[in-house]
């Protein structure tokens, strides 16, 4: 069995991403097998290349291996491409057509964007994948044939069954094993390297010197959120190759081709700002918690819980149940019991509690803007704003 780093070598694949080198591994251990293969990922990841991978590592390597794209083809058409049609079975069969499943016999079908099949033609797929049979359009003769079928989708899977979009019982013969392929932006670390390499490819295909990137400029290309992953950064370094006569490209360039405030980015921002957001929301109720808590102890023996906390704090004052300011030499007998426990002050506002966890972080970080912002989980162009939004000190 070859290793994952001959099979980067052998199907050009760049990276060490730990993300991107589990799903090669996985894709190396499945392939001896016959068992169907989901491949996970957005668009423009590179989830054609592991049905390459797994094919050409199978015993089926010898024999054909095919790959469709289920959202190009047309609805009215799509079974007779896959399936076959019999002559004169609809206008325009004219002829006898042998369909992939067909063509394919004891090789490999791609099925790439699965999530688009038309719900009738899931039946027929799952009726192959089940029993190796199917039945060309116009025909009543069952055909067989012994394919490995491999699929991918960037479409999610659980939203479409529970919209009727997707039948379940196919998914879960499709997901024998899944693979899920890392975007771009959660493989950061490959940007620079993934850059390189296009920039000598399109040096070679168009004869001119290679294109490079400022440190400025490399370094807004890895916090760009590429929505559109490795297909978006190979074109945009193909035309930084044609139309920069300067070789060496400046964050000012680069920003032309890569627009600061795009929907993908306000979107990822969003995402961003909900994740730090639900930490504060957390972090409040923890507090909240904690002074309920708190209340309750009083409520039940203020006496004996304010000489406890008078050890540590001998100049504080204890707020009661029913919101009453007492110093610890208060008699707590005129405490109320009877009422209900409520906040003891008012609790900081969400942005204040924010401002208060960035702080911290940055505190506990020692600045380290990055580390920062992979323990709060946003991006470091959040990160930045928001320090800059509420002029916090590093």
């Amino acid at each position: 069995m070859e290793n994952i780093q001959s099979i980067k070598q052998r199907f050009k694949i760049i990276g060490n991403d730990p993300g991107l080198n589990r799903s090669l591994a996985k894709a190396i251990q499945v392939s001896p097998t016959d068992i169907s293969v989901l491949v996970m990922g957005e668009s423009g990841v590179g989830k054609e290349f592991l049905p390459k991978i797994i094919h050409q590592l199978s015993l089926r390597k010898h024999h054909s291996y095919i790959a469709v794209n289920c959202g190009a083809l047309p609805e009215g058409t799509i079974e007779s491409e896959l399936f076959g049609h019999e002559k004169g079975s609809f206008t325009g069969a004219t002829c006898v057509r042998k369909g992939y499943f067909e063509v394919v016999d004891k090789g490999t079908i791609f099925l790439d964007e699965v999530g688009e099949l038309p719900l009738t033609t899931q039946v027929r797929l799952l009726r192959v994948l089940e029993s190796g049979e199917f039945l060309k359009v116009g025909s009543s003769i069952i055909q067989r044939t012994n394919v490995r079928i491999i699929a991918a989708t960037n479409v999610n899977i659980s939203e479409a069954i529970s919209k009727g979009r997707f039948r379940e019982d196919l998914y879960y013969r499709l997901n024998t094993v899944q693979i899920n392929v890392p975007s771009l932006r959660a493989r950061r670390g490959d940007i620079s390297l993934l850059f390189k390499k296009f920039s000598q490819y399109f040096a070679e295909k168009y004869r001119m010197p290679t294109i490079k990137l400022s440190s400025d400029a490399m370094g807004y290309v890895k916090n760009y959120p590429w929505p559109g992953n490795v297909r978006q950064l190979r074109n945009v370094v193909e035309q930084l190759s044609i139309l920069e006569s300067d070789r060496e490209v400046s964050i000012e360039r680069i920003k032309e081709y890569l627009p600061e405030h795009t929907l993908s980015q306000e979107s990822g921002q969003m995402s961003n700002e909900r994740d730090l957001l639900y930490k504060v929301l957390y972090d409040m109720r923890k507090d909240l918690t904690d002074l309920k808590s708190l209340t309750w102890k009083l409520m039940r023996s203020p006496t004996e819980y304010a000489h406890r906390v008078k050890q540590d704090h001998p100049q504080e004052e204890i707020i009661s149940a029913a919101g009453k300011k007492y110093s610890l030499e208060t008699n707590y007998e005129e405490i109320d019991e009877s009422k209900e426990p409520r906040t003891a002050s008012k609790s900081l506002s969400l942005q204040e509690k924010e401002i208060e966890l960035i702080r911290k972080a940055l505190k506990r970080n020692r600045g380290k803007r990055k580390t920062v912002a992979k323990e709060l989980g946003i991006s470091e162009r959040t990160l930045y704003r928001k320090i800059k939004q509420f002029s916090i000190e590093i």
